[in-house]
This record gives structure tokens, sequence and C-alpha cells, in this order.
């Protein structure tokens, strides 16, 4: 019987760390930003991929560790896995890709992710693999279409002018009013997009460990997940999270 030691990391070309996301990861979307993409194998199939690129934010998240530079830190944009995987194979595999980072990498002090708690997890994998929790934030910026799909404003944001067909052709700013501008809320009333409620988990992890030191954000205890109400593990919240205030 398979297990998670027999899983193989091995550097994967973008083009196939996307096509594998695009049909693994529960949103469908990539990392168009990625810059180190690392497939899993498991006796010789790609059964997973993670995509590592610059933080979307740099001028945000790089103040969270003082003294940084913009090339010392990456962000995990994407991590997606097949349920085929033996089990624990998801925390065995991202410890084998932070070993790879920080032995191929130097120049790379931490990594950066984010959990995505109102759709997916609260980050059971990250805490499993020694991440520090920083931040826990109600999201509030995810919307779903009729048609399922769901959208972030950060991707409105990037293009507000742009054309988007659950709007008829019609930008976000379009139909906002608002100059080169938009309204997330205008958008979602036009698009006919309902506003999803959960929270964002933020967690990072130390290449090098002397870093941990200049952290300037708190590190917050995984213990505030559950008391918060933003338990959550393959999409499905838990039963015993406290409700949302």
């Amino acid at each position: 019987m398979r297990s998670a030691k027999d899983l193989v990391v091995l550097p994967i070309s973008g083009t196939d760390a996307r096509r594998v996301v695009r049909s693994i990861h529960y949103s469908g979307k990539v990392a168009n930003n990625s810059q180190i993409n690392l497939g899993v194998f498991l006796d010789g199939k790609c059964c997973g991929a993670m995509q590592f690129g610059p933080p979307m934010d740099r001028s945000k998240i790089l103040p969270m560790v003082a003294g940084s530079k913009w090339t010392d830190v990456l962000e995990l944009n994407r991590m997606a896995f097949s349920d085929a995987l033996p089990r624990n194979s998801e925390s065995r595999a991202l410890g084998v890709a932070l070993r790879m980072l920080r032995k191929r990498y130097p120049h790379i002090k931490w990594v950066v992710s984010f959990a995505d708690g109102t759709q997916c997890g609260d980050g059971t994998i990250y805490r499993a693999s020694g991440f520090v929790l920083t931040g826990i934030s109600r999201a509030t910026g995810l919307a779903r279409l009729p048609t399922g799909e769901v959208v972030h404003k950060m991707v409105l944001g990037s293009g507000p002018t742009k054309p988007r067909r659950e709007l008829g052709g019609r930008s976000a700013a379009d139909v906002s009013g608002n100059g080169a501008g938009y309204s997330f809320p205008a958008y979602c009333r036009e698009a006919g997009a309902v506003v999803l409620t959960g929270f964002q988990l933020r967690y990072v992890y130390f290449l090098d460990p002397s870093a941990r030191a200049r952290l300037t954000v708190p590190e917050v205890p995984f213990s505030r997940i559950a008391e918060l109400g933003a338990s959550m593990y393959k999409g499905v919240r838990a039963k015993d999270s406290a409700p949302e205030a």
C-alpha cells in the first residue's frame, strides 16, 4: 500500500502546473505570476502541484518582517492535490517543497500563504508543516455568480474597465458610474452575484529561522480559529465552531 513517503516532488513547467491546478484546485484558477512550480508525483504520475511566486500585494506583506527586501519572500499562491493521494500527502509534499526552497534559493527568507476559510479550509496543512498563524480576518471580497463561478474583488480591481461576460460586455467601472474605478457592491448587484461570508487566515513559514525574531505582527494561537468560528475543512465549516458575530 502506497504512503505519503512514496511521493516525489520535482520542478515542473508553469504550463504543466497550471494544467494540474485547473483540474484539481477547488477554484479552478491558477497563479499566473508563479515563478517556482513543483509537481507532486506518485508512481510516476503527477497528482498535485504547488505554485510559488511574488506576493500579490508586497507593499503590505513586506513590512510583516522588518528589514525584508523584495527578494526575501515568496507567496505559496496555489496548492492542489488529488484526493487519490495517500493520507498526509499534503503536509509531506509541502515539507519537501520547503526544504527544496531552503536549499536551492538561500536568499529567500520566508514564505507567506493564505488559507481560504470561506470556500476551502482553515489551514490544517500549514499548521502541520510548521507555519505560524499571523492573522485571521473576515473575508469580504468574494462573490459567487449565478453560474457558480467565484470572483474576487482584487481581480476586478486589477482591470475595472475590462469588459465582463457576466455584465453583458460592460465593465465593473461601467456599472458603478465611478469613472475608471468601480464599486464591488454595484458590481454584485448588476451581476446577480452573492457575496460569500467567511474568513481568510494568513500563515508564515520561516525558511531562515532568524527572520522570525523580526516578525512585526503578533503570532496568533491556533486556538483562536475555533474561538472566532473560523474552523473549516474541505469546504465544510466545523460544527463546533463558535457562531459568527
